[in-house]
Parts: C-alpha cells; structure tokens; sequence
C-alpha cells in the first residue's frame, strides 16, 4: 500500500478500535518506490493506540528507527523486510521493549548475530521465530539467548545453523523452553540426546524437507522423546513419514500421552508462518 493511501486510512478510518494491521510495503519496487517513513509510523501508534499485532512484508525499515514503532505492539512480524544493523543494537527508553511478546523474523537478510544479541532488551519476549535467517551462526545464537532465559517459544527454520547446534544452545540457555519448532538439518541421534534436558518441553516439531539421508529413524526419536515426560504434542513435517503406517505407529504407541501428528510439508499453508 502506498504512504499516501495509508495517510488517507488514517485520517477518514482507522481509529483505536484497530488491534491488528497487515501492510505490504516496496521493498522490491526500485529506489524510487514509495516507502514507509518515520512519521507515517508514529502517527499509526498515536492514531491506533490499541494496535496490539503488526505484520510487515516486503518492507524497507532502513529509515525507520525501532523506537518509532507503536509502544502498544505485543506482536511484531517482518516478513521479507529489510532492516538496518543498528536496529536492535542499542538500548532506548520506548515501551516496547517491554511489552513485545512475539517477534517472527521471516526472510530478514541482514538479521544477524548482533541483532540477536540486541534482544536482550525485550523483557517481556516470549516467542521468537527466525526464518530463512541465515546470518545467524550457533555462536550469536548461544549470546543472544542466554540473557533470553525466559522465552518459551522458539522456531528456527530454514537457517544455516545445524539442528544439532540449535538443540545444544536451547538446552544451555532456555530453561523454561516449552515450544520448539525446528528444521531438522543434519540432526543427528547425539543432537537428540539434549531433549532430556529440556524439563519443560510440551511441544516439540521436527521440519523438513531433509537435505541428509542419515536422519534418527522413528525409533530413535522415540527413545529421545520419551526421556521428555512433559512433552504433549509431537509434529513430524515433511519428513515423507505420513505415508508411512509404521513410524507413525511406532511414535503414538510409545507415546500414549502425547498427540502425535505426521504430515506432509505444504507451503503454501497461510499457518505455517502464523
């Protein structure tokens, strides 16, 4: 949407009744493609004072500093945005930092490390999403969650970072983990031995495809899961188990206490990144 249909939006309609707003933005348009600007953003959070979910794709924050955002976000989702890498480094007073509950980073380029490492400014973070996040090695990760100890959701899919390497961080440095959703890149029987340590695991979701043909057989991730006995609901996508009755039996009778859903991998689902 253009800036100058969304001042128009503002002015004639939208008021504080609004929660949740999806604006698509021109990222990919040209130099010369209208974009989002400072003040358009902070006459959306003085406009809205109840926006509580925004969801941004294709959209250049480059000019658009983080405490611009409206204060009242408890939801904030970049969804092939570009951003500059000062964004999250550096601490400020605005009230978002203390209310943002749920952060999805989808197709962000330059997210990396020292992005990571700026999260330890949000106090109130407990869901985290990085997809297709490239950047991001297991190091910056290791420092950017570990002063996120109280997080509860974390989602890496799609990255460069190993599965393996994302199960050994979480055990060091997310003690009160309850949702983990992960590719499963190069995962490994040693990488599954970590999940005994996460005491509070209720829902855990292995993603494909599989790049390596070497994966943990369904046994094998039976035998780790149920050293989990919080655990309540086990998803296996795109693995090209779903067509296979045996595994599925093999999880769901070991697991008599746990959900277990087997599916096929759809990307086009709208869900898939909800």
């Amino acid at each position: 949407m253009r800036p100058k249909i969304m001042w128009h939006l503002l002015h004639r309609y939208l008021a504080s009744r609004l929660q949740s707003l999806r604006l698509g933005g021109y990222l990919f348009s040209g130099s010369k493609a209208p974009q989002l600007s400072t003040t358009l953003v902070q006459a959306l959070g003085l406009k809205c004072p109840n926006l509580t979910r925004l969801y941004l794709h294709v959209a250049d924050l480059r000019s658009v500093p983080l405490p611009c955002l409206p204060a009242s976000l408890r939801v904030l989702e970049l969804h092939s945005c570009e951003i500059p890498g000062s964004w999250l480094s550096h601490k400020s007073d605005s009230p978002l930092l203390q209310r943002l509950q749920r952060l999805v980073l989808h197709r962000v380029p330059s997210f990396g490390d020292e992005h990571l490492v700026g999260l330890a400014h949000f106090q109130a973070l407990r869901t985290l999403v990085l997809g297709g996040t490239y950047r991001v090695t297991e190091t910056g990760l290791s420092q950017g969650l570990r002063p996120l100890g109280h997080l509860q959701h974390l989602e890496v899919r799609d990255c460069t970072l190993t599965a393996d390497a994302v199960l050994r961080v979480v055990r060091e440095c997310l003690p009160d983990l309850r949702v983990l959703h992960l590719s499963v890149r190069d995962l490994s029987t040693a990488g599954l031995v970590y999940l005994s340590a996460m005491a509070y695991l209720e829902h855990l979701c292995f993603l494909g495809p599989p790049i390596a043909e070497n994966l943990p057989s369904p046994g094998e991730l039976l035998n780790a899961c149920q050293k989990v006995p919080t655990l309540k609901t086990l998803e296996i996508c795109g693995l090209d188990w779903e067509q296979n009755q045996e595994a599925k039996d093999i999880l769901q009778k070991g697991l008599p206490h746990c959900q277990v859903s087997v599916r096929a991998y759809n990307p086009e689902s709208r869900d898939w990144w909800m």
